[in-house]
């Protein structure tokens, strides 16, 4: 049995605010990515990282011109921090193991750091076209899935709609990660795709609802797609949050506690998991919404029971299944 609702918060009558919001978020992300660029980890490009820990007092200044020495003037160097302890990790184009174990040590040495002071990983360039190559295959056949299963299981313009979202989703988190300068990971790509679960799985609770409504339309009620809309997301936005906050506590978790790798997969996560909730609601519903509104049917019922056109009662479900 469903709950009788009294009040509604508006969420369709404030959907070009959300859309705005939404749609302006998406550019700054895309404007990031154009004029900051991405940072991939040796993963994707190859290369060399090398992890330097406990370096006290040395300053990238320091760290930079050390390697400017042995021919790596243009390194990446990020500050870190474990355990109170500051250090440093440094990217290069190396791509021989043996070239750049001798430029660690060499800088190393220069800065009086102790073998145990530093780590060296490198990559070669096909391992990371491989990792590059199945990434996009893996966004590929999630996409085209999520098109299939939806367009079966409800229609097409739900299908659309939720993969404009969960690319709306995407896109910010993305372009966070391009503001911020962060490097974009295997864990990242791994927290991606389970963003795309989830964001779906909000995005198809609240479709599910409105389908139901929309076959139960009845007389003196939410007669408009707008209103279906609008009534289905608040029956099911308790739920939604709840899901959020539940799924958030181990997330938070791992990024306030975890390590360097298990920070990464959180970073996204967290971004992501708002995201999904957000755009459930601020996007997909309300952009099916208005989609299906210029259907002939649902387009005369809003020219007459529009909430321009009259005040619409909550509609009571007691005693449906």
């Amino acid at each position: 049995m469903r709950s009788h609702f009294s009040f509604e918060i508006p969420f369709i009558q404030n959907r070009k605010f959300m859309l705005g919001a939404s749609a302006l978020l998406a550019v700054l992300a895309i404007v990031g990515v154009l004029v900051r660029g991405l940072t991939f980890g040796i993963e994707f490009q190859g290369g060399t990282e090398i992890d330097f820990s406990n370096t006290g007092d040395i300053t990238i200044e320091q760290i930079r011109g050390a390697f400017g020495e042995t021919g790596e003037p243009d390194v990446s160097i990020q500050t870190t921090s474990t355990e109170n302890e500051k250090g440093f990790m440094v990217r290069s184009d190396i791509t021989d193991p043996t070239e750049a174990a001798e430029h660690a040590a060499a800088v190393a040495g220069k800065l009086n750091l102790g073998e145990e002071s530093y780590t060296v990983t490198t990559i070669g360039p096909d391992w990371g076209a491989d990792v590059t190559r199945s990434s996009a295959i893996a966004f590929g056949v999630a996409i085209i899935l999520i098109i299939a299963y939806v367009s079966i299981r409800y229609e097409f313009k739900m299908s659309i709609t939720a993969i404009v979202a969960l690319l709306h989703d995407l896109v910010i988190t993305v372009g966070v990660y391009a503001w911020t300068g962060m490097a974009i990971t295997p864990n990242v790509v791994a927290a991606l795709l389970t963003i795309m679960g989830f964001s779906l799985y909000d995005t198809v609770v609240e479709f599910n609802r409105m389908d139901e409504n929309a076959k139960q339309l009845k007389d003196g009620v939410h007669r408009t797609y707008y209103q279906i809309c609008n009534f289905s997301i608040n029956e099911v936005i308790v739920r939604s949050i709840n899901t959020t906050i539940t799924t958030l506590v181990p997330v938070v978790c791992m990024l306030v506690i975890g390590g360097a790798t298990l920070k990464d997969f959180a970073f996204a996560m967290l971004i992501g998991e708002l995201l999904g909730t957000y755009s459930s609601f601020a996007v997909a519903s309300p952009l099916l919404a208005i989609w299906k509104t210029r259907e002939t049917r649902w387009a005369a019922l809003e020219a007459k029971y529009g909430w321009k056109a009259t005040k619409v009662e909550p509609v009571s479900t007691e005693g449906a299944e």
